[in-house]
């Protein structure tokens, strides 16, 4: 598009923008481009060249002006598109549930979208402040909606905001998956073809939930792991890394009976600048070291921390062999241990558990679970990344994802839940203190057990997206042989489907000492993500297989750049 066009289509942009700040900051922007500023009129061709696509994942991007970002216009566009949607598919009046989170913007884009859901018939429900997603995935069920939306980018960076989107009634409160992530988009994109937003119809005669809603959820998650008796002296440390999770979690741990927690005071309430971490996830490095720094101070057995919408967890402890004194436990790692947790519950109540009870999680996640399964006699189910694919498993009782996401209340909350999964957590270390051992020998037993599983993970975060595509692109023509000194036996590109698995951008490398690597991108964030898993007579075995090959991963990986 040459420079007069993307103009054009920028001022008409910018006459529907109903806020004021992106307003100034796209009409900066256009004055210096129509100058002849090159710099201005490439920074247009980032804005407008492009659209944030929705998707399975809904919308997630930087906060800003045009077509590109996430902003008022973008949002009502998305809020009309699925109350289109939602009205075609409907008998009666449709019920949609919105939710929103402490980032920037994220309740005026729920109030945008409450407007807008009501102005086009629908009957529209606003959660009464900002709350985790699991409250919002929960609400849907709870009030028999048809549809839900939270505003929410969950952990990622500070200037990012997203729109979530769930289904009701046969989809139990699950994220959308394809196709129906298409069909939303065409309705979007209908809307945002007629051109000026300022024509929707807007009401203010939405709902807002009362405190009911949350007392249910607070209720129904407590009551997953009530404390055991004699718990009361046990120490641990909470983090909410600036999110909205410490109210409703500190809530349902006082119902459940445990210890409350020592707080990291500095991350306890939402703040949408995130000012202690560079990076609000509990995966990145030094994210969680004031939470260690607390656990020192504290002598604290374990410490647990949210992501910012309280969907994820993470989990440390005390290990003298690590920096700083602690060990973040990969998500493999909780992942297995919730997992045998479920497993044993099954088994000792396989009535509650159902016919055909299965475990299930993504299939970049430990292969561990499944021995797990096959150990206690329960299904499993091996699915796509994501928990819009991982919450429609058959007869699921546990399933997770190794990027700190854990499913293990299926009947309360049909999505990741950081908050449930805490609690979980929660009754582990009270049942290791019965016996007198701690998570990590947990971790020994169910390594006995099972074998020993390892894990690792390969991230390359690239500024410009055709990197992955590349690699990816050369990974193909090209498969590798072996990674450094292991021999790979099988490749296999999921891009056509495999076992029952819908296609996907991956590739799978099973190596010739049972060993496997797994690539594919990222589906939120601009990285190329690497899985790698082992598996050793020993837990030290099994550690240094994946520390090898993560060497290796990197050197190929730079070689192919």
């Amino acid at each position: 598009m040459n420079a007069v066009d993307r103009l054009t289509q920028a001022r008409a942009w910018l006459r529907q923008d109903p806020d004021a700040e992106t307003r100034d900051e796209l009409a900066g922007v256009i004055t210096r481009a129509a100058g002849g500023d090159t710099a201005a009129l490439a920074d247009l061709d980032d804005r407008f060249g492009s659209r944030l696509a929705f998707g399975t994942a809904g919308l997630r991007g930087a906060l800003g002006a045009g077509s590109n970002r996430m902003n008022r216009v973008l949002v009502a566009q998305a809020a009309a598109g699925f109350a289109g949607y939602l009205l075609q598919r409907a008998s009666g009046t449709p019920t949609v549930v919105i939710g929103y989170d402490g980032r920037r913007n994220s309740r005026r884009f729920a109030l945008d979208s409450a407007e807008l859901f009501a102005g086009a018939g629908l009957r529209a429900i606003l959660l009464p402040r900002l709350l985790p997603t699991p409250v919002l995935a929960f609400a849907v069920r709870h009030l028999s909606a048809d549809a839900g939306v939270m505003v929410t980018a969950s952990h990622n960076p500070p200037n990012d905001n997203g729109y979530k989107v769930y289904l009701g009634g046969a989809d139990q409160g699950a994220q959308i998956v394809s196709p129906v992530d298409a069909q939303i988009a065409a309705h979007i994109q209908r809307v945002a073809d007629a051109g000026d937003i300022g024509v929707l119809p807007r009401s203010d005669a939405y709902e807002t939930a009362g405190e009911d809603v949350i007392d249910a959820y607070v209720a129904a998650t407590a009551a997953l792991a009530p404390a055991p008796f004699g718990v009361q002296e046990m120490r641990w440390v909470y983090t909410a890394m600036h999110g909205v999770g410490w109210e409703t979690l500190s809530r349902v741990v006082k119902t459940a009976g445990y210890p409350a927690p020592r707080v990291v005071d500095e991350q306890r309430d939402p703040d949408a600048t995130f000012r202690t971490v560079a990076f609000p996830n509990p995966e990145e490095p030094g994210a969680m070291d004031l939470a260690f720094a607390r656990g020192r101070a504290a002598d604290a057995e374990f410490v647990i921390a949210n992501d910012p919408d309280a969907d994820r967890l993470a989990v440390a402890i005390p290990d003298a062999a690590a920096e700083g004194g602690w060990r973040r436990l990969t998500g493999n790692e909780v992942g297995l241990l919730l997992g045998w947790r479920a497993a044993k519950a099954a088994q000792v109540a396989p009535a509650e558990a159902g016919q055909g009870a299965s475990l299930a999680c993504s299939l970049v996640s430990s292969p561990g679970l499944g021995a797990i399964a096959e150990k206690y006699g329960l299904g499993f189910h091996e699915t796509l990344t994501g928990f819009k694919w991982i919450s429609r498993a058959p007869g699921m009782v546990f399933g997770y994802e190794e990027a700190l996401g854990y499913l293990v209340n299926p009947e309360t909350v049909r999505d990741k839940d950081g908050i449930s999964a805490a609690v979980a957590m929660l009754s582990l270390a009270a049942e290791a203190r019965g016996r007198d051992t701690t998570i990590a020998g947990l971790l020994d037993e169910l390594g006995a057990e099972i074998g020993h599983f390892a894990s690792g993970q390969v991230s390359i975060r690239v500024d410009d997206l055709s990197v992955i595509s590349r690699l990816m692109l050369s990974l193909r023509a090209d498969a590798p042989a072996a990674f450094g000194a292991r021999a790979v036996a099988k490749a296999e590109d999921l891009a056509q489907g495999a076992e029952g698995l819908p296609p996907s951008d991956v590739l799978r490398y099973t190596l010739a000492d049972g060993s496997r690597v797994i690539v594919r991108p990222s589906g939120t964030e601009p990285k190329l993500k690497v899985y790698i898993d082992a598996r050793g007579e020993t837990a030290d075995t099994a550690r240094a297989a994946v520390v090898e090959l993560e060497s290796a991963v990197r050197e190929l990986l730079a070689e192919r750049r």
